[in-house]
């Protein structure tokens, strides 16, 4: 008997998990926390969203970038999880998420879907490689890309490299957005939990220029 070839994962079949996986409660649960009415809320739990995501992680991209086409807020979630999957791998087509993440920023809207996945698949990518875009986006008028910029700096603490995210501790300290701020804060935890002596430094500097929560955050590295 000939077995039967392997079928790619599409769209449409995430769709059909979803739906599949959705119950009225929980939907009516997200759409309590959405901002956006426009967003399409199908109604499945997180844990259950990114499972559907783990089974297609090998999903190929042109198919990742029709989820982020769609409407539907666990679609788009499921998109972006496929491509922190894919950042863990260590056979990683890097550069090919990078760019497919860059090019849709217009969909990638919600801060969770940035803390998600924008530390490994932008801060992982930008490792080895110039940062200038994390201070472009820094520097932008959109509160989600001040976010992003921030959030991708995740990683690039993590591996110990603290100057370009405290650069973008500099730019971000007195930002007036609470969701930039945030992220400002676990980045300064972050560093210090690495290096002490330079969160002290910042703190001593730039501390006042920061939101109570952020600063709150930073503290916790010290005790």
């Amino acid at each position: 008997m000939t077995e039967p070839a392997d079928v790619s994962p599409t769209a449409e079949g995430v769709r059909t998990a979803l739906e599949a996986a959705a119950s009225a409660d929980e939907r009516a649960k997200i759409q309590q926390r959405m901002t956006d009415d426009r967003t399409e809320v199908i109604g499945v739990r997180m844990g259950a969203v990114f499972d559907i995501a783990k089974t297609n992680a090998r999903m190929p991209l042109p198919e990742v970038d029709r989820l982020l086409d769609a409407d539907a807020y666990e679609m788009r979630m499921v998109a972006v999880a496929i491509l922190d999957f894919r950042a863990r791998t260590k056979d990683a087509d890097r550069a090919a998420l990078y760019e497919l993440w860059m090019r849709r920023m217009d969909r990638i809207d919600t801060w969770d879907f940035i803390d998600r996945a924008a530390p490994r698949v932008l801060g992982g990518y930008l490792l080895d490689r110039p940062r200038d875009v994390l201070f472009d986006l820094a520097r932008s008028d959109d509160w989600l890309r001040r976010r992003t910029a921030i959030t991708a700096a995740f990683w690039i603490i993590r591996s110990g490299d603290l100057d370009d995210p405290l650069a973008l501790c500099e730019l971000l300290a007195a930002d007036p957005e609470h969701l930039v701020q945030t992220n400002v804060g676990v980045a300064l935890r972050e560093i210090g939990r690495v290096d002490r002596g330079r969160l002290e430094e910042f703190l001593g500097r730039r501390g006042a220029d920061l939101s109570t929560h952020a600063r709150r955050t930073a503290l916790t590295a010290l005790t």
